[in-house]
């Protein structure tokens, strides 16, 4: 019998998760009163039910009983009955972003309705079942489709999982740096595709452009170096508790250069499935007419 208990930040996709672990075959019961969590996994594990994986999805949304969580949780540690916590959370710029765009209230921003308080309170309280959980999700920066490999990743394929999720962004200097950065490069010392008239058109997603910029060895250096310093900081973020690493690479307008780089970045990342990765490209569809450097 496998149990999962799913919480987390309000907007982080809970209900979304799960939905996609009940497609995957779990019996998943969203907002459970508290003091019946014990019942529930008494219930599931009686020999011979049907049910053999169960989510429960249980936040803030259970009130008073809330504060009794954290004593349950230490009761069914002792009888010995078996469960796991997947935790959601996001940014707190992308939890206010996606509560204005549903105009919906948080839970508990109280009389004055301001969401960043709420989320302020909220992880106070949550703080107790972020540092137990096994399995750490953050889902800033993720697609619908990715949050899905990743809990199939765990919960069908019993992969380990490291709790880290990376995201290798290209950008371009002149729309800014982005804010959510954690590391940034800049490659505008490599040759630039902008100045050639038949590349100019094209991205680094084009096989044209990608020849070009790697067709030299500062591009195959500077990767090589990059690669081998990223992933000896992967191991040390992962020790460290971080669960969200953005990687931003840079060019002038961020369609060739950064892209390109980008995409050998992500290729070259993609190769350890230790942890989830993605890759976009902020700024590549912009063709503001701006002198290049």
């Amino acid at each position: 019998m496998r149990c999962v208990i799913v919480t987390g930040m309000s907007g982080a996709g809970k209900s979304t998760a799960l939905k996609m672990l009940e497609d995957m075959g779990y019996f998943c019961v969203d907002n459970l009163p508290v003091p019946l969590i014990p019942k529930m996994a008494e219930l599931l594990s009686v020999p011979g039910t049907e049910i053999n994986k169960a989510a429960l999805g249980v936040d803030i949304r259970s009130g008073q009983n809330f504060y009794e969580l954290e004593k349950i949780l230490k009761e069914l540690d002792r009888s010995g009955t078996r469960f796991e916590i997947l935790y959601l959370e996001s940014s707190d710029d992308v939890l206010i972003k996606r509560y204005k765009e549903t105009r919906r209230f948080h839970p508990l921003s109280g009389k004055d309705g301001r969401v960043e308080e709420g989320i302020k309170e909220e992880r106070k309280r949550l703080k107790f079942l972020r540092e137990r959980a096994d399995y750490l999700i953050d889902s800033s920066h993720m697609l619908t489709r990715e949050l899905r490999a990743e809990l199939s990743k765990i919960f069908v394929e019993n992969k380990e999982y490291k709790n880290l999720y990376i995201s290798v962004l290209s950008f371009g200097f002149k729309y800014g740096i982005p804010a959510d950065a954690d590391l940034v490069f800049d490659v505008r010392f490599l040759p630039n595709p902008y100045y050639i008239d038949e590349l100019r058109p094209k991205s680094g997603n084009d096989k044209e452009v990608r020849e070009y910029v790697m067709d030299n060895d500062k591009a195959r250096m500077f990767l090589a170096k990059l690669t081998d310093m990223v992933e000896f900081l992967i191991p040390n973020y992962v020790q460290e508790g971080k669960t969200q690493l953005v990687i931003g690479i840079g060019c002038t307008g961020g369609k060739h250069r950064s892209v390109t780089l980008a995409n050998e970045l992500y290729e070259a990342l993609s190769k350890n499935d230790n942890y989830g990765i993605r890759i976009e490209h902020r700024d590549i569809g912009k063709d503001a007419i701006t002198k290049a450097r």
